[in-house]
């Protein structure tokens, strides 16, 4: 077999070759940190294109539906701005122009043909992470040693997808093993955040997330075990969906730590609306996925869920707000997020959404609480006790192939870097041993369900706490290898609860100076602390997560809804 670094250079030679070379562009020095604005100046995008690229799901739907716009068109508008998106921040893997474009073409003779869409996603494009198998494309998963292995059949969300009439267009980049908070691998190098490219975009679902907040695509499809939808979505400023188990399928996808069935990965939406959540978990849920995959869970669009059944029908809601977990407080910028958050929400409170918004008719929302986490950092250690059992193990099988090296820090530098606290020892542990953290885990799960129900005594609505806002993160996007603690997202992971991001600011080093602190959690609390600096972070979008209870997906989309509405009328 040749040297891996031969592969490699083979493969990214395949890369460059598949980019249409009339789509290349001359991409800005490196000394230009934030590219959010070139792809509209680059030159290479018509007006039109510009506008299309601009446009929410909800709208692009529309327009496809009633045929103001061809889905060859849109397919064309996304991939010029992808392409261009890559040029600046390394996000995509696979580029399969002639095959998307083929696609959209059909979906425009049928529409044409009959009058009809397809489905519910009728020509919209997606991008998925590269963990979703297409038929007859490679899937390296950031792996060397997956260089090469063609893709007999399409994972079931990407047949789910086409059923519903969507144009899967690129895959987008993401950590070797997976298993990382950023985005860096042997093949395809280090994906970089649009924002400010000294930054990362998260993990790993990173090269959604720079991609998406380049409106290089409409929608993007991440995984998450541990927060890998959510983190780079936060870093990103987008809105996005962390399912629970189960509600989307799975089956027929890459992943590693495969046969690990206590804390599962997800695959959920990414995007610049929550109409675009909207828009994909309905779609998906509705198109049966359990007829496809054994695990998926039977349950279809529950309308009156969506509408609040279970929670007053909208009114009188109460949001619980976690300003820390007891184990890393927040940055400055964090804590701000929440602090508009909650007075953004008294305030439509006061008013009635009925005279803030039309879209949220709602009487009024009563009570803004603060939630008391309870056995977090104990929750996201069992977790990855469980990941860790033979994690190790899995990534030398898995790299042993062809050689690569296991990567053991995503710093630029790495010569004295510090290895991440989530990264797993070389051994593993038993059988036995893993029950026993197994069955910890269930126990606290339990006793989370009777702390959530005990909320009841203080909400004044007669009912437990309808959703916890908390941080995303407790730092905006972190420069290269910094990105060490992922609890925030990682027990509701562990507890199965949905989590919804929304954005809400950017880093303002005006109003987020750094405040003197003198008590902390313990050492690694300090750390967080003292890596923070204004400057380092500035213009970084800030997103909060709104967490909700095991599938109540609908329930949250909703109410992530109401809460982005209170946030706009505020402003």
């Amino acid at each position: 077999m040749p040297h891996w670094t031969k592969l490699v250079a083979e493969k990214k030679q395949r890369q460059l070759k598949s980019i249409p070379p009339e789509w290349l562009v001359s991409p800005p020095p490196d000394s230009t940190l934030d590219v959010t604005g070139f792809p509209e100046t680059c030159g290479l995008l018509t007006a039109r294109e510009i506008e299309i690229t601009n446009t929410s799901v909800d709208v692009l739907l529309e327009k496809l539906a009633c045929g103001d716009w061809t889905a060859v068109d849109v397919t064309t508008a996304f991939y010029k701005r992808a392409i261009v998106a890559h040029q600046l921040v390394n996000c995509l893997t696979e580029i399969f122009v002639d095959r998307a474009l083929a696609r959209a073409a059909e979906l425009d003779d049928h529409f044409k043909q009959t009058g009809k869409v397809v489905g519910p996603l009728h020509g919209l494009p997606v991008s998925l992470k590269d963990q979703l198998c297409i038929k007859g494309l490679e899937t390296t998963m950031g792996y060397v040693s997956w260089i090469g292995r063609y893709a007999e059949k399409n994972a079931v969300l990407v047949d789910v997808l086409i059923e519903c009439g969507a144009v899967p267009f690129v895959r987008t980049n993401l950590p070797q093993t997976v298993m990382w908070p950023e985005s860096f691998n042997n093949i395809f190098g280090r994906t970089t955040n649009p924002y400010n490219r000294s930054l990362t975009p998260g993990g790993s679902s990173g090269g959604e997330g720079a991609l998406v907040a380049l409106k290089g695509s409409p929608l993007g499809v991440g995984s998450d075990i541990g927060g890998s939808i959510r983190i780079p979505s936060a870093f990103c400023g987008l809105y996005s969906l962390r399912p629970s188990y189960g509600r989307v399928p799975y089956c027929g996808a890459l992943n590693s730590l495969e046969g690990q069935d206590s804390v599962h990965s997800v695959f959920g939406p990414m995007t610049n609306s929550v109409g675009g959540v909207k828009a994909f978990m309905k779609a998906v849920v509705n198109a049966k996925p359990w007829l496809k995959d054994p695990l998926a869970v039977r349950k279809k669009w529950q309308e009156d869920e969506y509408n609040l059944a279970d929670h007053g029908s909208g009114k009188d809601l109460c949001f619980a707000i976690m300003w820390d977990d007891g184990v890393v407080v927040p940055h400055p910028p964090i804590r701000r997020s929440l602090e508009i958050t909650k007075a953004a929400l008294e305030k439509a409170g006061y008013k009635g959404f009925s005279r803030v918004t039309p879209l949220l008719n709602y009487a009024h929302l009563a009570v803004v609480v603060d939630w008391k986490p309870i056995k977090h950092r104990l929750l996201a250690d069992t977790t990855r006790n469980i990941w860790n059992a033979a994690s190790a193990e899995d990534y030398v099988i898995t790299t042993s192939v062809t050689g690569e090296p296991i990567i053991a820090t995503m710093e630029l530098d790495n010569s004295n870097a510090a290895a991440a606290p989530f990264r797993p020892k070389k051994i593993g542990i038993t059988a036995y041993q893993l029950w026993q953290v197994q069955k910890l885990r269930r126990d606290i799960r339990k006793e989370y369900l009777d702390h959530w129900e005990a909320t009841v005594s203080e909400t004044g609505t007669g009912r437990p706490v309808d959703a916890i806002i908390c941080p995303a993160s407790s730092y905006a996007a972190t420069p290269h290898g910094k990105n060490r603690y992922t609890n925030y997202t990682t027990v509701w992971n562990a507890l199965d609860y949905p989590a919804a991001t929304f954005p809400v600011t950017t880093v303002d080093p005006t109003l987020d100076m750094k405040k003197p602190r003198h008590v902390f959690y313990d050492d690694f609390d300090k750390g967080i602390y003292d890596m923070y600096d204004p400057e380092t972070f500035k213009n970084a979008p800030i997103c909060l997560q709104l967490v909700g209870r095991t599938l109540e997906e609908e329930a949250v989309i909703k109410m992530t809804e109401i809460v982005d509405g209170a946030l706009a009328a505020a402003k």
